[in-house]
């Protein structure tokens, strides 16, 4: 039965994470006096991809074709694993193999920009894994913090640990630091900017340049999804304590919701910073989560 409940709850996480994407724009888009795009526009954007032929270059190989499928199932995997938060007694839903799940989709989805032939589509791959070589220690390292004191790297477990501790210094360091990293996984402003169209200062965005038709919907979905995990992650590990106690999904949706409030507004406040000032700004997280380790 926990199985089960599972399952329906990482398609759950498949289906709510373009609307997440959504209230991101349109949040953003009113903070500085857009009008901006519905909230569903996510969904309507996948339907007309998903209704749409892809166009392919005769140059590439097969890795360009299986990368979106790698990196949408790499999505799917990493919400059954977070799923099983709320289950603490399985066994399985280890922290490391979600976090690798995903760069798996990753390192599939930059080989693609590679091997598209595209200048543009290789230099966001390059910026790409630049990114992650930094910013998968700067997450290992503020999780790292919760897994000591859960002595267990099991997402369930973990969760379980933090319980409902009150407001202390170690926790502040750790959530900021996660901050940080959600920021740059996702690529969001200050790191990089979902919405531009010059391709000089594209990351995510010019890797996936050569794709179109259902193969870019898939990336899309997946971007959203892992988007929406990082999102949970955050919410169950470093904002512990329901809203509601006999409700405590409807307290982690309004949380999540919060989080989604909070990331517009930094990226309203905020500006893209130069590529080579990334390591800094995570350099930043990776001292917050000393920190926090020498706090407890």
């Amino acid at each position: 039965m926990d199985a089960i409940i599972s399952m329906i709850q990482s398609l759950g996480i498949m289906l709510l994470a373009p609307l997440v994407a959504g209230i991101i724009k349109t949040v953003k888009a009113r903070l500085q006096n857009r009008r901006g795009p519905s909230v569903l526009q996510p969904y309507f954007d996948l339907m007309k991809l998903l209704g749409k032929d892809s166009v392919v270059s005769p140059t590439v190989s097969w890795i360009f074709h299986v990368a979106p499928y790698v990196y949408f199932a790499g999505a799917f995997a990493a919400a059954a694993i977070l799923s099983v938060a709320f289950f603490p007694r399985n066994n399985f839903g280890d922290l490391f193999t979600l976090i690798y799940v995903l760069a798996l989709g990753r390192f599939f989805l930059v080989m693609a920009s590679l091997d598209g032939g595209s200048a543009f589509g290789g230099m966001g791959g390059a910026r790409e894994m630049f990114i992650g070589i930094l910013v998968e220690p700067a997450m290992l390292l503020s999780i790292l913090t919760i897994a000591i004191k859960a002595q267990t790297t099991n997402v369930g477990m973990m969760v379980e640990s933090v319980g409902n501790p009150l407001l202390s210094l170690h926790y502040v360091f750790a959530s900021l630091a996660f901050y940080i990293v959600l920021l740059t996984e996702t690529g969001r402003i200050p790191v990089d900017n979902p919405d531009t169209h010059l391709e000089l200062t594209m990351i995510h965005e010019g890797m996936v340049l050569e794709y179109s038709g259902r193969k870019l919907a898939l990336i899309f979905w997946a971007s959203a999804v892992k988007q929406l995990i990082l999102i949970v992650l955050f919410v169950l590990l470093f904002l512990p304590g329901s809203i509601f106690s006999g409700a405590p999904i409807i307290g982690i949706i309004l949380k999540v919701l919060l989080v989604a409030l909070f990331i517009a507004g930094t990226e309203t406040i905020t500006n893209k910073m130069r590529l080579f000032n990334v390591p800094k700004f995570l350099a930043l997280s990776c001292l917050l989560s000393l920190l926090a380790l020498v706090a407890q």
